[in-house]
C-alpha cells in the first residue's frame, strides 16, 4: 500500500539538514508540497525546493530563527502565503553543540537546548495549530532522540531537552486531541546519512554490537516512519514517541 500525502502541505524545520533533507524528499514524492525551514544552509533548501518543484510539488524555502517567536510567525506567514494551509508540521530542527559532562558544559549549551527542542515546539505549536484547530484535523510530529531514553554519560544537555519534549508533547496530545489533531514523535538511532555514506562510516562495532537488529538504521528508515505519522494511516495514534532504533531502545 502507497502512502499519500496529495493535497497536503507540511512544513519541515531543519530541512536543509542531513535528515530534514531526506524527510522533504520522501514527503514530496508522497504527494505533499513543502515549506523548507532552514537557518543557515541557504544553498541546500534552495537545491532542495528546485528537487521537490522538478517531480511537480510546490516548494518554498524559508530562512528562519526557529527559537525566536517573530521569526516563527514570519516563518508561518510566508509558508500560508506561498502555499496555502498547513497540514502537517514536523519540528526537527536542533541547535549543534559539543557535548560535555554536565559539570563541564557549559550553562549557554543547556539553554540552546532547551530553546531548540522545547521552545521550538511551543512557538510551532501557537503558530500553526490555531490553524489545524479551526480546520479540525492536523499532525504535529517532533524529532526525538534515543538519547533521551538511553541517559548516556555527556549527553545531559541534550537528553535534558529531548525528555522535556517528550512531555511538552504528551500534553499537547490531550490538549487538542478533540479537534482531530494528532501530536506523535519520533525517535531515531544512531542514524546513517549522506555525511556518514561520503565518510565511509557505516560501520560502528561499538554501536551495533547493543543493536538487536544489528546495524545502524538510515535516513530513510527514520523518514518512513515520519511519513506513516504524517499520513492517514495514522489517525488515531497520537501522544506517543516512536522509537526508530533498531530495538536499542523499547517501548
Amino acid at each position: 500500500m502507497e502512502i499519500s500525502l496529495h493535497g497536503k502541505t507540511a512544513l519541515i524545520t531543519g530541512a536543509s539538514g542531513q535528515l530534514g533533507r531526506v524527510m522533504a524528499r520522501t514527503f514530496a514524492k508522497a504527494g505533499a508540497d513543502i515549506a523548507v525551514h532552514y537557518a543557515r544552509n541557504k544553498e541546500m533548501a534552495d537545491s532542495l525546493v528546485s528537487e521537490i518543484e522538478k517531480i511537480g510539488r510546490r516548494a518554498i524555502a524559508i530562512q528562519a530563527d526557529i527559537t525566536k517567536e517573530a521569526d516563527v510567525n514570519r516563518m508561518r506567514d510566508a509558508a500560508f502565503d506561498a502555499l496555502g494551509e498547513v497540514h502537517i508540521v514536523v519540528n526537527n530542527a536542533v541547535i549543534q553543540y559539543e557535548w560535555k559532562t554536565i559539570l563541564e558544559q557549559p550553562l549557554a549549551d543547556f539553554q540552546s537546548q532547551f530553546d531548540s527542542c522545547i521552545m521550538q515546539s511551543v512557538l510551532t505549536a501557537k503558530a500553526f495549530i490555531p490553524e489545524m484547530i479551526k480546520r479540525k484535523s492536523g499532525r504535529f510530529i517532533g524529532i526525538n532522540t534515543e538519547c533521551s531514553a538511553l541517559c548516556k554519560s555527556g549527553i545531559g544537555a541534550y537528553s535534558a531537552a529531548k525528555r522535556g519534549m517528550d512531555g511538552l508533547y504528551r500534553v499537547l496530545a490531550k490538549e487538542v486531541g478533540e479537534y482531530s489533531i494528532n501530536v506523535t514523535q519520533v525517535a531515531p538511532g544512531w542514524t546513517i546519512s549522506e555525511n556518514t555514506r561520503k565518510e565511509g562510516s557505516e560501520i560502528a562495532p561499538d554501536y551495533t554490537a547493543d543493536v538487536p537488529l544489528g546495524r545502524r538504521g538510515t535516513d530513510k528508515e527514520i523518514s518512513d516512519a515520519v511519513l506513516f505519522l504524517a499520513s492517514d494511516m495514522a489517525s488515531f495514534i497520537t501522544g506517543v514517541c516512536i522509537p526508530v532504533s533498531g530495538g536499542v531502545v523499547m517501548v
